[in-house]
């Protein structure tokens, strides 16, 4: 079934698009490119999500393309009727909420850890969940308008680092269909002047507490912080010349949050993450060169006063022992 199919299927009717929690600039470009296409087949569409937009730079995304999204409490009308499609998420991925209402559909770029049936699924592991809903419009034959247009381009460029992080052939595709469309202004002002001066206390503590085993970086923050600012202090680890893999995690009171980053090929941070969190009671999981995962707070006291020391322990042992060898 192509996306036109399915989608048409729902004419005159109203869905919800459901992002994973704690919405990135790749969920929530994505969310608004796939409310673009939907509106274009007649279907209304309600943007939603779980957890928090608490980082700047996620925030300034919904002022900058006056992007309407309810959080999970806020959510209008929805029901065990209602019609949800997941974006850049799947069910059972560790880091959605299963909400009142049938998941139909799903798109994602991320490897799939339980099968799930849908009426519609397209999981393609790509750069960018955005680059899939581009190539949706390329090939419909659909313009975007110049904000849908630069929300999308904006996702891609994040969740790729500014394409230098997992990129394929459809990233490139979908660069190349989007960058002629884009409002340069718009795109100026959601690039910029994205951190806090708050953030430099996360990025302090990330420095003061970071462990180097081999070519593997290791740090924590001692205090609850937005999740995508813990994806950039992964990046930022990987600046170090002698780190090839890093891992983060934010100490929350809920439970700790695990960012992880390879810029190899023989670390797979998704599986290495899967591997230490998931038989702990947390989940973890993503790409090979991205992946996040947690635990909640109640694994990580039964470890006590050594918990950093054991989490930091199985982190290395199993990045050691998955390491492939090419």
């Amino acid at each position: 079934m192509t996306f036109k199919e399915f989608i048409s299927k729902y004419k005159g009717q109203t869905i919800y698009i459901q992002t994973h929690n704690f919405p990135d600039p790749d969920a929530l470009g994505s969310a608004l490119g796939l409310k673009t296409l939907c509106k274009h087949f007649g279907v209304d569409s309600i943007l939603c999500y779980d957890g928090k937009i608490d980082k700047l730079s996620t925030r300034r995304i919904l002022s900058v393309f006056n992007m309407e999204i309810y959080a999970k409490d806020e959510v209008p009308g929805l029901n065990e009727s209602s019609k949800i499609i997941l974006v850049d998420t799947q069910k059972e991925a560790g880091n959605v909420t299963d909400f009142i209402g049938d998941e139909i559909a799903c798109i994602d770029h991320h490897p799939t850890i339980k099968e799930i049936e849908y009426e519609y699924k397209d999981v393609q592991i790509v750069g960018a969940c955005a680059s899939i809903i581009t190539l949706y419009f390329k090939e419909l034959g659909i313009t975007p308008d110049s904000v849908t247009a630069t929300a999308l381009l904006y996702g891609i460029k994040m969740d790729t680092n500014q394409f230098q992080r997992g990129v394929k052939s459809e990233d490139i595709e979908a660069f190349g269909f989007l960058n002629p469309l884009i409002d340069e202004q718009l795109m100026t002002d959601v690039s910029t002047n994205t951190m806090e001066f708050m953030d430099l206390t996360a990025f302090s503590a990330s420095i003061n507490t970071i462990k180097v085993y081999g070519d593997v970086g290791i740090a924590h923050i001692p205090f609850s912080c937005p999740e995508g600012l813990i994806a950039m202090i992964s990046d930022f680890l990987l600046a170090l010349e002698e780190v090839r893999v890093a891992y983060v995690y934010s100490k929350r009171e809920v439970g700790w949050k695990f960012s992880g980053r390879s810029e190899i090929a023989e670390v797979d941070v998704g599986e290495v993450l899967h591997s230490v969190l998931t038989p702990m009671g947390g989940n973890g999981g993503g790409h090979s060169c991205m992946a996040g995962g947690f635990l909640p707070i109640a694994s990580v006291e039964v470890y006590g006063v050594n918990a950093d020391h054991v989490i930091c322990n199985h982190l290395v042992e199993t990045t050691t022992k998955l390491r492939k060898k090419l």
